[in-house]
């Protein structure tokens, strides 16, 4: 006697805390989270002090229904009473992060606001943490990259479940040329355009990933560097891909690494009579970083870059993207997470 197949046991529904909700890779996910159909509340960002704050302007960027409280992230206190208030969650799920990276919104918002949230966390009694960090800390050189850190360090020495994942490059963060070629003008590379390679990964793709890490026991209590299919592209490669879509012959202008260099060194200069030049020059730093170090598995023998050693997710690639951008497709809000 044969037996029908057994259907797989549903995936139990979970009560999630989502924080980064109103950012593009934390509406995915949210996106991604009900689609599962898990119990999503979001604890947005409120000014310091203000209890009951007007979620309005939140709730116009998310789904119709979304649950959402602001809260004061600098205030333990009151994310224990006002954000999670005595109620169950089975996890939190962080897509927040500081918008500029400078030192000061860094470990304002990528260590001390996440630390706070752990504390609450903990004494709310929720058993497992997924976050969203970036590949980029396997060589810590910036100020955001060290906040980071610090706060995985103590979020693995916490004792919660946790999973740390670390992206490589977001398609809107290669997207700032795309208007700069159809005006007819050059893709900007530093160097030969071969200096760094990437495995981009898009929102949906990367939302996928976070949200399995809360049933996938691969996905406990481990480091998860994690890039988009395919092999990786260099920015060269991105400019060529591009010109072919628009129907244009390749033309690429070089930007010497030495100018960065230059400028970080005057603003630095300039910093010490003028401090806001100072936030500059660590904006200009950050650039310098991308331009010269890829977004792909470090290897600590080599200190050598692996695109084999990067695991692939997903079925989106940059390609695709490009072409449905060049197609009419709107081009996705960059804000801080621009190249060019």
């Amino acid at each position: 006697m044969i037996l029908p197949d057994t259907p797989p046991d549903p995936q139990p529904r979970l009560r999630i805390c989502l924080l980064g909700a109103t950012g593009t890779i934390g509406r995915a996910t949210l996106d991604a989270l009900l689609r599962r159909g898990h119990e999503v509340v979001c604890f947005t960002r409120a000014p310091a002090g203000a209890r009951g704050a007007d979620p309005r302007p939140e709730r116009a960027r998310l789904p119709e229904g979304t649950a959402i409280r602001p809260v004061d992230f600098g205030d333990p206190a009151a994310l224990a009473t006002e954000g999670f208030a005595g109620e169950r969650f089975d996890a939190v799920l962080s897509c927040m992060a500081s918008r500029s990276g400078a030192p000061a919104d860094a470990w304002a918002v990528d260590h001390r606001a996440h630390l706070n949230v752990l504390a609450a966390a903990q004494q709310a009694g929720i058993g497992h943490f997924v976050l969203l960090s970036a590949i980029c800390v396997q060589k810590p050189l910036l100020a955001f990259q060290q906040a980071k850190l610090a706060f995985e360090a103590a979020l693995i020495g916490s004792g919660l479940r946790y999973s740390i994942v670390r992206p490589t490059a977001f398609f809107k963060s290669l997207s700032g040329q795309i208007e700069r070629l159809r005006q007819g003008r050059p893709f900007l590379i530093f160097g030969d355009g071969t200096l760094t390679a990437c495995k981009p990964i898009s929102d949906a793709d990367l939302a996928d990933y976070l949200v399995g890490c809360l049933d996938d026991p691969h996905r406990w209590n481990a480091i998860l560097p994690i890039g988009g299919p395919g092999e990786a592209i260099t920015p060269r490669q991105q400019g060529e891909a591009l010109f072919a879509l628009l129907g244009r012959e390749p033309r690429f202008r070089s930007v010497p690494v030495a100018v960065l260099d230059i400028v970080i060194a005057t603003l630095k200069l300039l910093g010490a009579v003028v401090p806001p030049l100072a936030a500059k020059a660590e904006l200009a730093r950050i650039g310098r970083y991308y331009a010269t170090e890829s977004m792909l598995v470090l290897d600590p023998a080599t200190g050598r870059y692996d695109a084999a050693a990067t695991p692939s997710t997903g079925t989106d690639t940059l390609v695709s993207f490009y072409r449905a951008v060049v197609n009419g497709a709107a081009a996705p809000e960059r804000g801080d997470h621009a190249v060019f």
